[in-house]
């Protein structure tokens, strides 16, 4: 990538939706990957599409579960993470989004502390093989992860613009982009009305819902951002806002 450029992409959760995101013009395509053993069988595939087309991919990792269920984290998500960490390389990922909920207005300050613990592991294993791994903002604020880079200097952050406009009365990317510029290595894109609850986190093409993306994007320009955005949202509404989404690039 060269300096100052920003990279779209779009969520690809299947062969279709690469070629989908290749005809769009996009340049990547971040696959979710929420069962290892089942995407093993798929990898090959996605290689070679990849290659055909010239397209590169990021990944996103599984899903946590119960974000204080300290058990199944230490067992069956980190056997995961770890798994599509042994997948990523053959399929030249150099980036991993991880929701790993930090909030502690709703997780234990026990869970937090343990699930440092296992990012240690994680961003350990990553680097062995280039990858860089990233924590997704779900509802926490800048004070929140504050902490969490302090005993974790090396994890990078994907912030996500429609999260940040869930359980709180501002978007929180704001202070977020002002706190910790350097750590954000990767955004995501889609609107929401706001809103206090999972159901809320409407994943709309980016225009439809409330959040303010002007402004964001002027202080996108003004942290000097020129890494990768996701357009987290299937290739038809990816079309359909695409010109705006370009719009809002000139800002920065």
């Amino acid at each position: 990538m060269k300096r100052n450029e920003i990279h779209l992409g779009g969520t690809a959760r299947s062969h279709d939706d690469v070629v989908a995101i290749y005809k769009l013009g996009l340049q990547f395509a971040e696959i979710p990957i929420p069962d290892p053993d089942n995407f093993e069988v798929l990898k090959e595939d996605y290689q070679t599409l990849g290659e055909d087309l010239g397209l590169y991919y990021l990944c996103h990792g599984p899903l946590e579960g119960d974000p204080n269920d300290l058990t199944a984290l230490g067992n069956t998500y980190l056997a995961k993470v770890m798994k599509v960490l042994s997948i990523m390389p053959g399929l030249d990922m150099r980036l991993l989004t991880l929701h790993f909920w930090m909030d502690p207005r709703f997780v234990t300050k026990e869970a937090i502390a343990y699930k440092i613990e296992l990012l240690k592991k994680i961003i350990g294993r990553a680097e062995e093989t280039g990858i860089t791994i990233c924590l997704e903002n779900l509802s926490e604020r800048a004070t929140h992860l504050e902490s969490v880079f302090k005993w974790l200097p090396r994890l990078n952050l994907t912030l996500d613009f429609g999260h940040a406009q869930l359980l709180t009365r501002h978007n929180t990317s704001y202070e977020i982009m002002a706190k910790f510029p350097e750590k954000i290595r990767h955004i995501h894109l889609h609107d929401n009305r706001g809103g206090t609850s999972p159901d809320d986190d409407l994943h709309l093409p980016v225009g439809e819902g409330t959040i303010d993306f002007e402004k964001i994007f002027q202080r996108l320009k003004a942290i000097g951002y020129h890494h990768t955005i996701t357009l987290e949202l299937r290739p038809k509404q990816i079309e359909g806002c695409l010109g705006y989404v370009k719009k809002l690039l000139l800002f920065n």
